[in-house]
């Protein structure tokens, strides 16, 4: 069970994310440079696949969508 608690803390970690992209010069600070650092490269591959609308990224719903889907398996696997 220890995965699933990891994949709660990385969909944490994303919801903080995005909540700093709302805040002008936020996502710039050490914290959002740091959560950039982890995040982006799973968020990233969504944005490939649909890129953002109107300057606005879909990724962290698809992530998140993708991340339940793991927990799931993990689910039924144990």
């Amino acid at each position: 069970m220890t995965l699933i608690y990891l994949i709660d803390i990385y969909e944490w970690l994303i919801i903080i994310w995005a909540l700093l992209t709302w805040f002008p010069g936020a996502s710039q600070s050490k914290l959002g440079v740091l959560l950039g650092n982890l995040v982006n490269p799973f968020l990233s591959i969504f944005d490939r696949i649909i890129p953002p609308i109107l300057g606005i990224s879909f990724s962290p719903v698809w992530a998140f969508l993708v991340l339940d889907l793991i927990k799931q398996l993990v689910y039924k696997i144990f």
